[in-house]
């Protein structure tokens, strides 16, 4: 079933990792590296079976391919999920064990913070590979600078369907 998807659309690599010591479970998709490696967050989710989690990161990894391409980046996608319980599995020894597994990629995939990871992760994973970002003093918490992308996008798509943004948005606000 995944070599049929990652045909249809042309996707590079699924890796599927674990590491029984610390509970590191998970796969990382590279969807094209055209631009440039693969960047994409980590999500870290207790997903109900193993092919849901494999199938929303396939799902992410292409999006992240066009969202790169569409912001101007010499970057292509990627992306990561991390299965499990985050009040369970979340420590340094886990995400230290992950950056392991993306330095294993050598570089074709970068990482950074997505839901249930943060800058204190991405300082964990940047103990064992360079590759990553997000980094608190660097580049930060991704998720402000994402929300105000989010907003733009739904701003110019009402304006598209209704050709006056202000009479959809203002009702929407009350």
């Amino acid at each position: 079933m995944y070599f049929k998807i990652m045909e249809k659309d042309n996707y590079e690599q699924i890796v599927f990792f674990q590491d029984k010591e610390t509970g590191l479970k998970g796969v990382t998709v590279i969807h094209n590296t055209k631009l440039g490696p693969s960047l994409g967050g980590s999500r870290l989710w207790d997903y109900a079976t193993d092919e849901e989690a494999v199938i929303d990161c396939i799902r992410l990894a292409r999006g992240m391919t066009y969202k790169s391409a569409g912001a101007g980046l010499k970057l292509g996608g990627g992306k990561t999920v991390l299965i499990g319980d985050p009040k369970k599995v979340k420590n340094e020894a886990y995400f230290k064990k992950f950056g392991e597994f993306v330095e294993r990629l050598n570089g074709n995939y970068i990482t950074a913070a997505d839901m249930n990871t943060t800058t204190e992760d991405m300082k964990a994973i940047n103990l064992s590979t360079n590759h990553v970002v997000g980094l608190e003093g660097k580049s930060g918490n991704p998720s402000p600078v994402t929300a105000l992308g989010a907003f733009y996008s739904l701003k110019a798509s009402l304006k598209h369907l209704y050709n006056d943004i202000q009479l959809v948005i203002i009702p929407m606000l009350f």
